[in-house]
């Protein structure tokens, strides 16, 4: 088998880790469309990418291919419309341990229904990868509430309990996995579609999507939306639409263990973060941050060994 679908694996992951900055600067909290704005730039960006690598590549589209990959494209699109929606509801930090395991979740799925053997080191990997994902987020969580409490800032109950604060991520986790699993049966385990009719059809859908929004916040809402004076909102759309090209690539190749792998993203922001916006990281996140590595670092060894 290949390596290189653990290269484009760790390009994702490297990429939706430096989207999820720009992310955060282009998210308003004064702005209730804020994060239908960014949804609206990242289906733009795809849509011009989708073109282009239609006329770069010399390939055919058939829109048939939408309806074929409708069902991962769905479940991606929804998972989402939740985020957006759960954030509303409760804070990113309480929600990031379960939605992360959502590569945990994929490759179990793949495991329960296309068995197949995996060595040792693999699944050390994965395990290594996973754990430190979901305590890395679980850290992020206790220390922003301790930082709020230095304040004397405080905690609003909904945000600790409620029907709502356990569905919402939840949701999330259970839905971006079954999508994950979706694509790994698509792409891999029974090749209905090419990586790149895969990757253009759920950019066209994500662009279809953006026009709708659009149509929305101009017709609708009377927003003064300028697609044209959104720096971060855009480069974070850039960000997406690079992971995306990858991901297709890694998904392809090996499924199981590259959906873990890319939940990964969130250590790259954590590492990036640390590097351009100067933050501070505890002994913990270090930590943390090099038992993540070892495992990416022995996934990568299993394909050679």
């Amino acid at each position: 088998m290949s390596t290189m679908w653990f290269v484009f694996a760790v390009l994702t992951a490297f990429a939706w880790g430096a989207a999820n900055l720009y992310y955060k600067k282009g998210s308003d909290p004064g702005d209730p469309t804020s994060h239908l704005k960014i949804v609206v730039m990242i289906g733009f960006v795809m849509g011009i990418h989708a073109v282009l690598y239609m006329l770069i590549k010399g390939i055919t589209f058939d829109p048939w291919n939408m309806v074929v990959y409708f069902p991962v494209s769905f479940m991606y699109i929804l998972s989402m419309t939740l985020g957006f929606i759960g954030l509303r509801y409760i804070e990113l930090s309480i929600a990031a341990p379960v939605q992360n395991s959502a590569g945990a979740i994929t490759a179990i799925l793949l495991m329960i229904f296309f068995p197949t053997s995996i060595s040792a080191l693999e699944i050390f990997g994965v395990v290594i990868v996973t754990y430190g994902v979901i305590m890395l987020a679980r850290y992020e969580q206790t220390h922003d509430h301790a930082i709020m409490f230095q304040n004397g800032e405080t905690f609003d109950p909904k945000y600790k309990l409620g029907f709502l604060a356990i569905t919402f991520p939840i949701l999330y986790a259970l839905i971006d996995g079954v999508g994950s699993f979706l694509d790994g049966v698509y792409l891999e385990k029974k090749q209905w579609l090419s990586e790149d009719n895969a990757l253009l059809a759920y950019e066209f859908t994500f662009l279809i999507c953006a026009l709708l929004v659009y149509f929305y916040l101009k017709v609708i809402k009377k927003e003064d939306f300028q697609i044209f004076k959104q720096k971060d909102r855009g480069i974070a759309a850039l960000l997406e639409t690079t992971g995306q090209f990858f991901y297709v690539f890694a998904m392809a190749g090996n499924a199981m263990i590259a959906a873990p792998l890319i939940a990964s993203s969130g250590i790259f922001s954590v590492i990036l973060s640390r590097i351009f916006l100067k933050e501070v990281l505890s002994k913990k996140q270090y930590v943390l941050i090099i038992l993540v590595m070892i495992g990416i670092i022995a996934l990568g060894l299993a394909e050679e060994l």
